[in-house]
């Protein structure tokens, strides 16, 4: 059976566990996608960056991006080289990046949205 939610991230993100526990606390049934067993599949984050923009989902805030060389950093100015850098490392990603039934797109963790969403 195919879920209508996908969740994707990585297990040990503190956001994404409050995601997932939040989204199960709720009886929602959604299929979860880890990025470092699964990797980034490149079919969807063309599809995120379409939908939300690269610089949604560049997490400037984390521990990855921090240890980026200031190079690397500053080399992320557009889609394509946001693209590159997301494959690469997956951890640089903003978490959780979730799909909805339909083509809709959110990124985080907003426990008041995600209700009004799931009414």
């Amino acid at each position: 059976m195919t879920h209508p939610i996908t969740v994707y991230g990585i297990p040990n993100c503190d956001t994404v566990k409050k995601a997932r526990t939040w989204l199960t606390a709720q009886g929602v049934d959604f299929t979860f996608h880890d990025f470092k067993k699964q990797g980034v599949p490149e079919k969807q984050l063309d599809l995120w960056i379409a939908t939300v923009g690269w610089e949604k989902l560049v997490n400037r805030q984390g521990q990855t991006w921090r240890k980026l060389e200031a190079a690397v950093q500053a080399g992320v100015a557009d889609a394509l080289s946001a693209r590159a850098l997301m494959l690469a490392h997956a951890s640089v990603i903003k978490r959780p990046v979730v799909q909805w039934s339909g083509a809709d797109i959110t990124v985080g963790f907003d426990a008041a949205a995600w209700a009004t969403r799931l009414k």
